[in-house]
């Protein structure tokens, strides 16, 4: 019997291929792949593993009579489409637990830079300004820190910020009975009335696009520093800044945008997205919460062990 074959198309670190292969599988890695090809070819693969360049539709998987799974190279698999998939059988995979620490440790650090306004003060002092009373920032210890979405991620978060002497708070729609030493489980109600840090860490569906817009922001009682290293869809980046004018949002960490292809903005994007780099109360990073040396290789360590229970 030939050994299954298994299809990687977007770039990862070199050890995939050789954790796939100790287990017996013919491991074709072809990143440079188009889609045309990946449609043609794609009958003849027993797994598909992806990270973000392709997304998985009918269309993709007309010709996967013998596909037994698709595998994401990371958490999100908003770019899947599971109804199709779940017609044909075919498994999804991911791996939130290869980079949920990468992610816990940078939402605390987005939010330690905040806090203390460290980017606006390295900006000031290569100015050669020296102005430490603008810099005043504040602490941690004492705030209640809301959470949204309480997932792989979100415990990475309430790990890392354990240690900070604050209140930490979550409501996961699909979650009940998280209460632990390290987080209080509370309803949306409760998030509303305590939160003064609010992070979230929800995957992107129909139910998470534009959560948070202009009514969502309206019904916290205190005014709140915002993180968001999930989706930038998840939040309506015109209400944002609109709240942020209005100062219920104070200031914002943000790894995510809702377009991340900033040289192919709509207008109202390049309107939005100018606001945001001239705002000294909005910190932006690349969409690089999960991206450290050590997950890039543990999401193929975690994604090699689950193909492998998969195969029986």
């Amino acid at each position: 019997m030939k050994p299954d074959k298994i299809l990687i198309v977007d770039k990862m670190h070199s050890s995939i291929v050789s954790l796939l292969e100790q287990q017996g599988f013919v491991v074709h890695y072809e990143p440079q792949i188009t889609r045309n090809e990946i449609i043609e070819r794609l009958g003849d693969y027993y797994g598909l593993i992806i990270r973000s360049k392709t997304s998985v539709d009918a269309d993709l998987l007309q010709n996967a009579n013998q596909l037994r799974f698709v595998a994401r190279a990371g958490a999100g698999i908003d770019q899947l489409d599971i109804k199709a998939l779940e017609s044909r059988n075919i498994k999804i995979l991911n791996a939130p637990e290869g980079n949920r620490d990468a992610l816990g440790e940078h939402a605390l650090g987005m939010l330690l830079s905040v806090a203390n306004k460290m980017r606006h003060a390295d900006a000031m002092i290569r100015q050669q300004l020296w102005d430490r009373e603008a810099h005043r920032g504040f602490e941690i210890k004492g705030k209640t820190v809301a959470l949204i979405g309480y997932g792989q991620m979100g415990s990475a978060f309430a790990e890392k910020i354990s240690g900070l002497s604050c209140e930490v708070i979550a409501y996961d729609k699909d979650k009940t009975d998280f209460t632990s030493k390290l987080v209080k489980e509370v309803s949306m109600e409760e998030i509303f009335k305590q939160a003064e840090i609010l992070s979230f860490h929800v995957p992107l569906t129909e139910d998470t696009r534009n959560l948070a817009d202009e009514d969502f922001f309206s019904k916290f009682q205190n005014n709140i520093v915002l993180l968001n290293t999930s989706r930038g869809e998840v939040v309506n980046l015109h209400d944002l800044l609109k709240m942020m004018d209005l100062g219920k949002v104070t200031m914002a960490g943000l790894d995510v945008l809702e377009n991340e292809k900033i040289d192919r903005l709509t207008n109202e994007q390049k309107a939005n997205f100018e606001r945001l780099i001239k705002s000294d109360n909005v910190l932006l990073t690349p969409h690089v919460g999960g991206w450290t040396y050590e997950s890039y290789e543990r999401i193929n360590e975690v994604l090699a062990d689950k193909i492998l229970k998969l195969k029986g």
